[in-house]
């Protein structure tokens, strides 16, 4: 077998109206064309026993083990390698599970079609699946635990976070349109145009700079707070070995050290009760930062209060990483039974975290007397972490129903306080049920950029929409998300009527780009030259903060390399469909190339319009499957089509009488002699 070429689309595609991620490869099966699997010996006992969880596919059969029962009948190498892309990906824990396969036309080549969430996952899932393939056909054994962790690792780099994806979620719920920055990237953008707002995590566009500086200093954030009469521990910064015993001895015990910029409980030491504990953890706490805070330690239990748009959405009540004792278990071993969790993963690829044996955790044991290997009685409880972040291990409990009205404000001052539209805030009390100030609690920092997943997933209690409440923040009711998007193709004529279109909505005041085959401009400027009609160029102008409206050129190449680069549009153009550029890319005949071009017609809204040729036979079939309105033109006022179209009411534009004319139902507007329009060149064109 051979691999002739991959493409991953982003967009509504040649392939599947509905699916807009998915893979397209082009397999040349060679001498296999000539074996279905019915006729490789062994092959159904070597892929059952290699990937058993194939059994859940349902196939063409529509039954659990449909696709073993093709296999067993006989079915191509294509169709194998399909299901075998899908089920690794699914395996790795995405969701994928549309997949097509069909023939070009040409002996032993075929498209193999499948879904992907990722597409450095699906790209690899493709060259994967064939090696699979090939492997077990030769009867070797293929490395699929091994190909599974390595499809795991691509979804841990590549995939959005918790926080991150709880936003886009919403936003994808409300059909807001969201592109990511790259592939690596938590900076994502939502809306078109001037319409558009971006976030990078859970910062939005919006936070204020200065805000976030403050925060990150943890100092700082005390003296503001303080001078607003907000509790808070007593403490002092320092940064040399020599300050720690004086500030000490001003201070008291019990303490905590923590660096001053550091974040997810790095450097942080608490209930420190001697001067030798608190030397070492000045040391710890430097390696995160330079400066380092000593302050009074404050008893209760821990508590993260999440703010946007400046209201408390989510409180939750954070317990550390713990293990309790079974009697025989081994501290080592209850916690390898902690971390097998399938909701725990690394870092925040899921909603909670491993928990890790490192310096703190062995320090914690050495102060109890205790070792990895020692057995803790039933019940006993043995806290593993100094703090009780999610990112060491910890688990939450929600508790926003609790909150005392008094504490909604004081959060709610400390968010406009900081002037930080979305942030966390920590606060360490006994009950957040009664008054912070009445129960010698006090709020430990603040926290620009918060994570989310222990109010969206907590271990306990009811998950939080808290992506909701950004969108709704970002996009208030009745705020746009996009700007009015015209799309434009055919065989001929697309450059022309794009030029035309945009100079129109140029002259009714908005700031308009476009792309065609000679560049992509805005407000009439050319800011890149060459062939810019794919979705690259089309993504330049959507996502430009200055553009109030879109005119996009749509050929037939982008469409199949990488489907469109918008979901809908409010006006499509179809201008012809003709025999240009037949041969390429797969497309051979003109049915083929009316396909691609309906493309473009199907994305266009219900509310809006596509605009047919009424004197091309391929382009008004169209009207039969859109969903949109549709609107006809045409050369000949008297064409039977758009007779019958107006009769019904709809809309049309024809040449009556040497004049340019629009038609709605009976009614008809003369808007210019066609002789009179320079375009038209005297009326010949």
């Amino acid at each position: 077998m051979k691999i002739l070429e991959v493409n991953a689309l982003n967009g509504p595609n040649y392939w599947s109206g509905y699916r807009k991620q998915i893979v397209v490869m082009k397999l040349d099966l060679e001498e296999l064309e000539e074996l279905p699997t019915n006729k490789i010996e062994n092959f159904h006992e070597r892929i059952s026993t290699a990937i058993p969880s194939l059994f859940s596919h349902r196939c063409s059969e529509d039954h659990e083990g449909g696709f073993f029962m093709r296999i067993r009948e006989g079915t191509w190498m294509g169709h194998v390698i399909e299901h075998i892309a899908l089920e690794i990906q699914t395996l790795a824990g995405m969701d994928c599970g549309y997949g097509r396969t069909r023939g070009t036309g040409k002996y032993g080549e075929y498209h193999v079609i499948f879904s992907y969430e990722i597409e450095r996952a699906g790209r690899y899932a493709a060259q994967a699946a064939v090696e699979i393939a090939d492997a077990l056909v030769k009867g070797i054994a293929p490395d699929i635990d091994g190909i599974v962790n390595e499809l795991k690792r691509i979804k841990s780099q590549d995939d959005f976070g918790p926080s991150t994806k709880a936003i886009v979620n919403e936003a994808r719920k409300k059909n807001i349109p969201v592109k990511r920055v790259n592939d690596y990237s938590s900076q994502v953008i939502f809306g078109y145009g001037v319409n558009q707002r971006t976030i990078r995590a859970t910062m939005t566009g919006n936070t204020s700079s200065l805000g976030v500086e403050i925060a990150c200093d943890k100092e700082e954030t005390k003296r503001v707070l303080s001078a607003a009469y907000i509790p808070v521990p007593a403490g002092g910064q320092i940064s040399a070995p020599e300050d720690v015993a004086p500030l000490v001895a001003e201070l008291g015990f019990p303490l905590v050290v923590k660096p001053v910029d550091g974040n997810h409980g790095r450097g942080i030491s608490t209930n420190l009760q001697t001067l030798e504990q608190v030397k070492e953890a000045f040391v710890l706490a430097q390696n995160v930062s330079e400066k380092v805070i000593i302050e009074r330690f404050v008893e209760g239990f821990d508590f993260r209060f999440l703010l946007v748009n400046y209201k408390l959405v989510a409180v939750a009540k954070r317990t550390p990483a713990m293990v309790i004792g079974d009697g025989f278990s081994t501290i080592a071993q209850l916690i390898d039974e902690v971390n097998a969790d399938p909701r725990r993963g690394e870092g925040h690829e899921n909603v909670l975290t491993t928990i890790k044996i490192d310096k703190i955790t062995n320090g914690l044991l050495e102060k109890s007397g205790l070792t990895l290997e020692s057995v803790l009685p039933i019940g006993k409880m043995l806290v593993l972490k100094d703090t009780a972040n999610i990112s060491t291990g910890g688990t939450a409990e929600d508790v926003t129903d609790q909150v005392h009205p008094a504490n909604v404000q004081m959060a709610e001052r400390i968010a406009r306080l900081l002037n930080l539209d979305i942030c966390g805030i920590d606060v360490m009390a006994w009950d957040v049920a009664q008054p912070v100030t009445a129960q010698n609690g006090g709020v430990l920092e603040v926290n620009a950029c918060p994570g989310f997943r222990m109010h969206t997933h907590p271990s306990a209690g009811l998950g939080r929409n808290v992506g909701e409440a950004v969108i709704q923040m970002l996009f208030p009711e009745g705020k746009k998300t996009r700007i009015p998007l015209i799309a434009i193709t055919g065989t001929n004529g697309k450059t022309t009527t794009t030029r035309l279109t945009a100079h129109l909505a140029k002259t009714a005041g908005f700031n308009t780009g476009f792309t065609t085959t000679d560049g992509i401009y805005i407000n009439g400027n050319c800011i890149h030259e060459g062939d810019c009609t794919g979705p690259v160029s089309a993504q330049t102008i959507l996502h430009d903060p200055t553009v109030e409206f879109a005119v996009l050129e749509c050929a037939r190449g982008g469409i199949l390399r990488a489907g469109l680069a918008f979901d809908q549009c409010d006006i499509s153009i179809i201008t012809n469909v003709s025999e240009d550029h037949l041969g390429l890319k797969g497309i051979d005949t003109l049915k083929q190339m009316a396909r691609v071009k309906a493309v473009v017609a199907n994305s266009t809204k219900p509310s809006g319009f596509c605009i047919l040729n009424a004197d091309d036979d391929l382009v008004y079939a169209m009207r039969e499957e859109v969903d949109s309105q549709v609107a006809l033109f045409s050369i000949r006022n008297n064409n039977p089509r758009v007779r019958r179209h107006c009769e019904a009411g709809g809309m049309a534009a024809v040449i009556d009488k040497g004049y340019l004319t629009i038609c709605k139902g009976m009614w008809k507007i003369r808007v210019e002699k066609l002789s009179d329009i320079p375009l038209s060149l005297d009326g010949r064109a």
